[in-house]
C-alpha cells in the first residue's frame, strides 16, 4: 500500500471547498465519508499515488492521472480518467454526463456495497494501470462543437480573453462552448459569455 498523503486528509473533515458548504455538516463528503475513505484504502492499496488536484482526491500511476475520487449528493464515486478504454465486465461503469468523452464513473451508496465489489473494482483499477503502463490515449475529439458567433467576437475583442481561452483544456474549452451555445437568443449567449469572462481569465473551467 502506497502512503497516503496530509495534502489531501484535510478533504475527507473539511471538504472540497468547491462550494459554500465546506466544513459544514451539510457538505456532500460528510455524508459519504466513511465510504470514502473505504475506497481510499482500496485505491492506496493498488500502488496509486495519492495527489489533490482540483481540490479533490486524484490517484495517479507514474505523474499520469488515473483515478479521481468525489462525493455528490446521492452518491460517491471513483472516476476513472481514461474509462472509456475499460472493458467493464460487470457493467459497473457510467458516463457522468451526456456530453463526456473519456471519464467513466463507478457509483458508490454503501460500504457493503463497496465491499461487495472490491473485487471488481481491483481489477477495473489494475487494467486502467495497465492503460497507463501501455500510454494508451483515450478518443478525444477536440472542440466538436463550433464556437459560437457570441463568443468568437468577445474573442477577437479581448486579446487576454482570447488568450486565456486557448489556454484552457479541450475539455474545458468545450464546457463552456456548450454552455454559450446552448440558448436559442443572442443575447442570452452574450449574458452567460460575460459571466463567465472572469472564470476564463482566471484559467478555470466552467465547473471549476
Amino acid at each position: 500500500m502506497t502512503k497516503t498523503n496530509p495534502k489531501v486528509d484535510p478533504y475527507f473533515t473539511e471538504g472540497c471547498g468547491r462550494c459554500p458548504l465546506v466544513s459544514t455538516p451539510q457538505c456532500k463528503v460528510n455524508t459519504w465519508r466513511e465510504e470514502l475513505l473505504k475506497l481510499r484504502a482500496i485505491l492506496l492499496g493498488c500502488g496509486l499515488t495519492e495527489e489533490l488536484k482540483w481540490k479533490m482526491p486524484c490517484y495517479t500511476f507514474e505523474k499520469r492521472n488515473v483515478v479521481i475520487l468525489s462525493a455528490f449528493k446521492d452518491f460517491c464515486s471513483i472516476n476513472f480518467v481514461k474509462g472509456v478504454l475499460l472493458k467493464d465486465p460487470a457493467n459497473l461503469l457510467t458516463k457522468p454526463g451526456e456530453n463526456t468523452q473519456a471519464g467513466r464513473l463507478i457509483r458508490f451508496t454503501s460500504v457493503q456495497q463497496i465491499d461487495e465489489l472490491e473485487p471488481a473494482v481491483k481489477d477495473y483499477l489494475q487494467e486502467a494501470i495497465e492503460v497507463e503502463k501501455a500510454g494508451l490515449k483515450a478518443p478525444i475529439q477536440k472542440n466538436p462543437e463550433p464556437i459560437p458567433d457570441e463568443l468568437q467576437q468577445k474573442l477577437d475583442e479581448n486579446p487576454a480573453l482570447k488568450t486565456a481561452f486557448f489556454a484552457l483544456t479541450p475539455g474545458r474549452q468545450r464546457g463552456y462552448i456548450l454552455h454559450f451555445s446552448q440558448p436559442k437568443q443572442s443575447k442570452t449567449r452574450v449574458s452567460r459569455i460575460e459571466k463567465c469572462m472572469p472564470k476564463i481569465l482566471e484559467g478555470k473551467g466552467f465547473f471549476d
